[in-house]
């Protein structure tokens, strides 16, 4: 008799879960509250016809050197690699730019040229390494210690107040800040220094990379690998009791894998006492309040670099950008916020009409806020692209509260699935050798509460499966299924 998966919720952790599992043998259902599959990896016509926007994440770093995706086939997905990672332009028409090219971004820096190199090239050089001490849990022994003991050090220079005489000049400071703000952290702290690092080292090898035609296109390559196999995906069935859920017999080896928050598994019965309370005591973190601008034209930014880069971090200084982190860590923001920017029309024409483009942009804000980002995030682009709202065609705004509303899985609106702290590094969400098994009978955690965390690499649905399969005694490694 074949054995059954169903997976609740289709983002691309859940997607490659599916995938792995139905490879494997199991009937898989995929089971999806939204309209439409994809989660954090959807596109859509959010603004105006013609114009395509990614409804959550809308560049992936880590996609390149995930161990999931380049068994899966990285060729299944037409990616855009740009020469430029990003940029962050500064007041009077200046930027720093982040190039593929590390020599080349480095001697841009002026006396900050080596100490660039110094803080990236050792683990760019090793960014397998990277990698795998990244792209798993931390409680176990690194494939390469030597690396990761590099990667520990660095992060606990940089994520002190002793990093701050790491970089000397405005720009190299500015292009710091702006990858340490993904974190939606304090600042300085160890987690977000671990953050950057990574970031940085994908930002000078295989580049910050995003597929044409939007983000969805991830959904579509594993969607169709999960049909091929036999898989289905129901959208628009949003489960609020797992009780109430037919999932088959777990003593028969039928599975149930979780790409939502782990407090769904609180509603299964039988929950023991204690790892209940571990996972009621994980916390979130701030949230994302996000805004989609279709445009009459590119944005006139001061700085021809930044025009050619994909992603844009504004902010100004990195005081700046620390002040606006550590105003919201605080439960507020700031009046000129560090906004998160991806102008995907720079390499991408099929997202807008010709010589139109789309602009993807959010500010952070304090979990459940209610904040409209729109004038927030146009007044920090105006700052370094005057002339930019006067080619707004249409915009289309996402608040923290709505974003919590529509998917139960972002807690207040938080996109990282937890706070961003160095405790929770090896608490997602609970201390486990085994985070992704649950004490219930063939019920796994597969999101991005899970190790290794955020992004779109899939290693948190891939990791679950690969546990649960081993927990079923089959073999579980990448070649095995998709050799």
């Amino acid at each position: 008799m074949t054995r059954s998966a169903t997976v609740v919720g289709s983002g691309p952790n859940g997607l490659a879960a599916s995938v792995a599992l139905a490879r494997a043998g199991y009937r898989v259902r995929v089971i999806e509250a939204a309209s439409a599959p994809g989660g954090g990896v959807r596109t859509a016509s959010l603004t105006l016809p013609g114009y395509r926007h990614d409804v959550c994440s809308a560049v992936h770093p880590a996609a390149l050197s995930s161990p999931f995706f380049r068994a899966f086939g990285l060729d299944r997905i037409d990616w855009i690699v740009p020469e430029i990672s990003f940029a962050h332009p500064l007041d009077g028409g200046r930027a720093a730019v982040a190039w593929r090219d590390l020599d080349r971004t480095a001697d841009a820096l002026g006396e900050d040229a080596d100490r660039w190199r110094a803080v990236v090239r050792p683990l760019n050089r090793a960014l397998a390494g990277v990698a795998d001490f990244t792209g798993h849990q931390l409680i176990r022994m690194p494939r390469h210690p030597l690396t990761a003991l590099r990667y520990g050090l660095r992060a606990l220079e940089l994520g002190t107040r002793l990093g701050y005489g790491t970089f000397r000049t405005a720009e190299a400071n500015a292009l710091y800040a702006g990858v340490v703000a993904h974190s939606n952290t304090a600042q300085p702290t160890v987690a977000a220094a671990a953050s950057a690092l990574f970031l940085l080292a994908h930002a000078h090898s295989t580049g910050w990379a995003y597929p044409r035609g939007g983000a969805g296109a991830i959904a579509r390559a594993l969607i169709d690998d999960l049909i091929a196999h036999g898989g289905t995906v129901e959208s628009g069935h949003r489960i609020t009791d797992l009780s109430a859920l037919d999932w088959g017999d777990p003593d028969a080896g039928d599975l149930l894998l979780l790409d939502t928050s782990p407090r769904l598994a609180l509603t299964l019965p039988d929950v023991p006492a204690v790892w209940g309370e571990t996972v009621r005591g994980y916390r979130y973190g701030p949230a994302a309040a996000k805004v989609d601008f279709a445009l009459s034209g590119p944005v006139p930014w001061a700085n021809p670099d930044v025009a050619n880069a994909p992603t844009v971090h504004l902010g100004g200084t990195r005081a700046e950008v620390e002040t606006s982190e550590n105003a919201v860590a605080h439960g507020s923001v700031s009046e000129h916020p560090y906004v998160l920017t991806v102008q995907p029309s720079v390499a991408d024409p099929t997202r807008a009409p010709d010589g139109h483009a789309v602009l993807w942009a959010y500010i952070h804000v304090p979990a459940g806020s209610g904040l409209d980002p729109t004038e927030h995030v146009i007044r920090q682009v105006e700052r370094f692209a005057p002339g930019f709202r006067d080619r707004i065609l249409a915009s289309h705004a996402v608040s923290a509260q709505q974003r919590a509303h529509e998917n139960p899985a972002a807690i207040g609106g938080d996109i990282l699935g937890g706070a961003f702290t160095f405790a929770q590094a090896f608490r997602r969400p609970v201390v486990s050798t085994t985070p992704w098994r649950t004490p219930m009978r063939g019920v796994y955690l597969a999101s991005a509460a899970t190790p290794p965390g955020p992004g779109v690499h899939g290693m948190p649905g891939w990791l679950a499966a690969r546990r649960a399969l081993r927990d079923a005694g089959e073999r579980a490694e990448l070649e095995d299924l998709f050799g």
